[in-house]
């Protein structure tokens, strides 16, 4: 009878897989059963194969248990149909250009789901001082010789929190790549308001620029990479600084149209996503429309916007996936090249584990995305 509750319970949690979390730390729960689906799985196995034995309730949770663990591995399965198209996909989205995909490695594997990353070593520094504050970034060195591109990355955290140090596996492994990474730190709300951590952004390319030569970078290469409220920060510096050294931008799961974000806040057992924007711009849209127009990327694109890369899914409780299909229909309109990848079992920060199914599909999209718009010299 135990035995069978407890299949019951992971049954349950194995929905997560399909649904969206409907509380905050359901939410959190949903990353780990869609990327660590192999720990999941395995429970559930263990927890089956006590009861092949027919007595009372052990048929129910046997059937149960193999349902279970079916749908514990689906993030697999779809990953792998997902992987069958993102080639021809990204070829045709970014055709005009020669795609070249990474040599070294599949959109998905199963064996990859077994793999770690090994850590570059990282160096900090400040990269510009205010009269009350000073921001730093962490710098990892391309672990190929010669000056290289360099990506900017642009942590999440509700404009509000999270730091440089958030989610760097990607940084370690796009260095053992050829590509220098510059992880910043940037002014926070609610002290700091909107336009401010584009400010930051903006101040960062020049820090790298002036430091080019002993930090071994390509000035002629720079690719913005944010994720959540970072991607927001990303999009609108990319469509709005104009520096003709930005060769594209990277956006994991961001607010790109903050007006229609404001006017369909998301769930509020997950998030007070009014409050976070008030906080962040200034104000509610009924008190300061402009800036809500201001600091929403989607409202400047344009014709010479640069090449985007929009990742999202499905099943993201914290930003609508909304956002990514207004920014690809507009950038649609105005003729850039750009890609979406659609991964429609993932949730918010589904990325945390590099190798999960939405991580490798992520990692092999911002590689091919990279290796793109901005070729590392061999």
């Amino acid at each position: 009878m135990i035995r069978f509750y407890f299949i019951l319970i992971f049954f349950l949690i194995s929905l997560l897989s399909f649904s969206r979390a409907p509380v905050y730390y359901l939410w959190l729960l949903a990353v780990g059963v869609t990327e660590f689906p192999l720990l999941f799985a395995g429970i559930t196995a263990l927890l089956t194969a006590t009861g092949f034995w027919v007595q009372k309730y052990q048929l129910a949770g046997t059937i149960l248990g193999l349902v279970t663990l079916v749908i514990f591995l689906s993030p697999v399965v779809r990953a792998y149909w997902a992987a069958g198209d993102v080639k021809q996909d990204m070829a045709q989205s970014l055709s005009g250009s020669p795609v070249n995909f990474p040599g070294s490695r599949q959109p998905f594997s199963f064996w990859n789901l077994f793999k770690s990353t090994k850590d570059v070593p990282y160096k900090t520094y400040t990269y510009v001082k205010y009269p009350d504050t000073s921001m730093a970034l962490d710098f990892y060195p391309s672990q190929l010789k010669g000056n290289r591109p360099c990506v900017i990355i642009i942590h999440g955290g509700s404009w509000a929190g999270g730091d440089s140090r958030q989610l760097p596996e990607l940084n370690s492994y796009l260095a053992t790549k050829g590509y220098n990474i510059a992880s910043i730190n940037y002014r926070m709300a609610p002290k700091y308001q909107t336009p401010a951590p584009v400010e930051d952004l903006r101040a960062a390319i020049f820090y790298l620029k002036l430091h080019a030569r002993e930090l071994h970078i390509d000035t002629n290469n720079f690719v913005l990479l944010g994720r959540s409220a970072g991607a927001q920060i990303a999009l609108l510096a990319a469509y709005t600084i104009y520096e003709p050294a930005l060769k594209g931008v990277i956006d994991f799961y961001g607010p790109a149209d903050m007006v229609w974000g404001y006017s369909v806040p998301s769930n509020p057992l997950i998030m007070d996503s009014r409050k976070v924007m008030r906080n962040y711009i200034g104000g509610s849209y009924s008190q300061v429309q402009k800036k809500y127009a201001a600091c929403s990327p989607i409202e400047f694109v344009n014709k010479q916007a640069i090449p985007t890369l929009i990742i999202h899914g499905n099943n993201d409780v914290l930003v609508s996936p909304e956002h990514s299909r207004r920014l690809n229909l507009k950038l649609q309109q105005n003729g850039i090249k750009h890609y979406w990848l659609k991964l429609p079992w993932a949730t918010h920060g589904f990325d945390f584990n590099l190798n999960g199914p939405g991580g490798q599909l992520s990692t092999y999209a911002v590689e091919t995305f990279l290796n793109t718009v901005c070729p590392p010299a061999h």
